[in-house]
């Protein structure tokens, strides 16, 4: 009965332990920010999105799409140039911290 316990324990005490990506911050680690500036709502260029505030799911297939060439014209060369840098994981939590922007 002990090892059970202290197992329910461990698996609880491992799960807390394993926090979701801070997309916040990998916003400005991974230099999304200067393209789209610091809140998503300035971009660089006039042609470059305003993405503060888009629908999570649709950047999330957005970015995927142009990391795997899915998505693929003259807006996008910049961005698959430094996709290398995001996995699955962490572009679901940049997408989720841009949707909370407004």
């Amino acid at each position: 009965m002990k090892s059970v316990v202290f197992l329910a324990i461990a698996a609880l005490t491992a799960g807390s332990a394993i926090a979701a990506p801070d997309g916040a911050k990998l916003y400005a680690e991974k230099t999304c920010n200067a393209c789209h500036g610091p809140k998503g709502d300035k971009p660089l260029m006039p042609n470059y999105p305003k993405i503060a505030g888009q629908n999570a799911a649709y950047s999330e297939q957005q970015i995927k799409d142009i990391k795997s060439g899915a998505r693929n014209n003259g807006q996008t060369a910049a961005m698959k140039g430094v996709l290398h840098l995001v996995n699955d994981e962490e572009i679901k939590a940049i997408s989720e911290y841009l949707a909370k922007l407004k």
